[in-house]
């Protein structure tokens, strides 16, 4: 096993769950920058998010930051589209294609969206934070698909959105997309294994779990207490970046 693989999954789970993050679309960049395949990068990086975002999960419900009542009518739809996406045979280039698009908007989303890393701003929320069953369908479940068929969790993608909508104060969003990840990995997991493709090295995945656990815990933690660290999330974006336009330029 690659130490340096390792050392940097330790720090993507750090990184990513002080935001409320899994970090599979850095763990996919990582992946891909050292040269694995499609059928062992997926389930890796799904695996790697529920190690992550599970530790997270629990620690945002013991504050009191999860509210499973609003966070539901997002799931209703990403669950079984997760599943759906896990169950999509796709062809290598097309992943590495999709993977690519997802990285370089992750990563643009990581630079512009001035919550992700360090979530404290205040704001009013408008409209009680309530989205209509359309809208929380819609949203949900194009996410879930998404994370399904690339190996994601979605919560890169949700987190700026409901930012934007002014859904619910920060904490509550970044722990709402710890929970909102956990499932849609889990399923997308479940998706996976069912079509047959799943591939699973345990000499290869275990240390990277282990790297991540730890991390995770430590990000978590970090999140609660009102860590900051905008610049270590601008170095991530920008290597995501890179590793997202270096694969879709060798895709096209």
């Amino acid at each position: 096993m690659n130490i340096e693989l390792i050392a940097l999954f330790f720090i993507i789970a750090a990184v990513y769950a002080s935001a409320g993050f899994g970090g599979g679309s850095s763990y996919l960049a990582a992946m891909a920058v050292f040269g694995l395949g499609m059928n062992a990068m997926r389930p890796a990086a799904l695996l790697c998010n529920i190690a992550v975002v599970a530790g997270g999960t629990w620690i945002y419900w013991n504050k009191g930051l999860l509210n499973l009542r609003k966070i539901l009518p997002l799931c209703a739809a990403s669950i079984p589209l997760s599943f759906l996406g896990g169950l999509t045979p796709l062809k290598e280039k097309t992943f590495f294609l999709l993977l690519g698009a997802c990285l370089t908007v992750s990563a643009l989303l990581m630079m512009f969206q001035k919550s992700i890393g360090d979530g404290q701003r205040p704001y009013a929320v408008a409209n009680d934070g309530h989205l209509s069953p359309a809208t929380s369908a819609t949203l949900g479940g194009g996410i879930g698909y998404l994370s399904g068929v690339v190996g994601i969790g979605g919560g890169i993608f949700l987190s700026p959105v409901l930012h934007l909508m002014r859904w619910d104060a920060p904490k509550n969003i970044a722990a709402t997309a710890s929970f909102f990840i956990l499932v849609n990995s889990i399923f997308g997991l479940a998706g996976q294994f069912w079509s047959g493709r799943f591939q699973l090295d345990l000499a290869f995945i275990l240390p990277l779990l282990a790297a991540v656990v730890l991390g995770g815990q430590i990000g978590s933690h970090l999140s609660v207490f009102q860590f900051r660290q905008t610049q270590v999330r601008w170095i991530t974006a920008v290597l995501v970046l890179y590793a997202g336009v270096n694969i879709l330029w060798k895709n096209i």
